[in-house]
């Protein structure tokens, strides 16, 4: 298995959504949506086996001090093989050095998080306001 990092935003939309259904992520309902959030994030990183989308991240930053993580999907099958922190490692070259780096973790993600570096911040109370069952 060869997988190619990208920080291209030349992506399709069918390529996202097969991605983004096969983990149930209900963004995938809202495709326009989701197809502008993501080419219009500061960051896109694509994760690639051929030319079959295997995983993706994007970063939404104000360029100097901090940065929000939305979102970091790998197809169900090539999870656990080292692609996630393929992508994070592609942010951390940009973005490790801002004060603040952000995301919400749940599930098994949170493990994932923590090994690459992220800390329950101080006593944060995670919120918010959503449209969708799952992410």
């Amino acid at each position: 298995m060869e997988i190619t990092i990208s920080a291209t935003k030349e992506i399709n939309i069918e390529d996202i959504l097969i991605l983004y259904k096969a983990n149930e992520w209900s963004s995938a309902n809202k495709p326009n949506e989701l197809y502008n959030a993501l080419t219009n994030s500061e960051t896109l990183i694509t994760a690639w086996e051929g030319k079959k989308l295997v995983g993706l991240g994007n970063a939404i930053s104000d360029g100097f001090l901090t940065v929000y993580y939305p979102h970091l999907l790998v197809l169900p099958e090539y999870q656990g093989k080292g692609i996630g922190k393929l992508i994070m490692d592609k942010m951390q070259e940009k973005y490790s050095h801002f004060h603040m780096q952000m995301l919400t973790a749940d599930g098994r993600s949170v493990d994932f998080y923590k090994k690459n570096g992220f800390e329950r911040a101080g006593k944060t109370e995670p919120m918010w306001i959503y449209q969708g069952n799952e992410h």
